[in-house]
């Protein structure tokens, strides 16, 4: 019995649509991630991009567990010494793009590399409700009900 390995003329990458209001950052992250590298399919193959593209709406209005709001700090590096900065995940959400964190929480999740950069240029994130793929004509998933503990309840 041989392995079977996908070819890219057989990889056909599909349109899906979440929405991210009130959903667990990590969870839907590590859900993405599966939907991106295409570990959902019976024929994932580890070296080929057979993933699908996926477009988060209301990224803005996603929920961190715990303190996490205000204490999980996103770090970047000037490139002087003592170049360090950091900003918490509550001003990147209230600030200018908050879909950042969302796009931050799914590539730590997707390999580092060539094929990992191919994956990430099919996630299409934005703030609000309105994006500008209706022309693919999206499947929308309910991530939200597809386990209980997906959905933050107002705290």
């Amino acid at each position: 019995m041989k392995t079977y390995s996908a070819k890219a003329s057989e990889c056909v990458a599909k349109w899906y649509l979440i929405d991210a209001e009130n959903v667990t950052l990590g969870r839907l992250a590590a859900y993405v991630s599966m939907v991106l590298r295409g570990k959902h399919k019976p024929m994932y193959t580890p070296s080929m991009d057979c993933g699908d593209h996926v477009v988060i709406i209301n990224a803005d209005k996603i929920a961190l567990s715990g303190n996490k709001r205000t204490q999980k700090t996103y770090y970047r590096h000037t490139g002087h010494p003592g170049g360090i900065k950091g900003v918490t995940a509550d001003k990147v959400l209230d600030g200018q793009f908050p879909e950042r964190v969302m796009e931050k929480a799914v590539e730590r999740m997707i390999d580092r590399g060539p094929l990992g950069r191919q994956q990430m240029k099919k996630l299409h994130v934005y703030a609000g409700t309105a994006h500008k793929h209706e022309a693919q004509k999206p499947e929308v998933i309910d991530f939200a009900s597809m386990n209980t503990k997906n959905v933050r309840g107002a705290e």
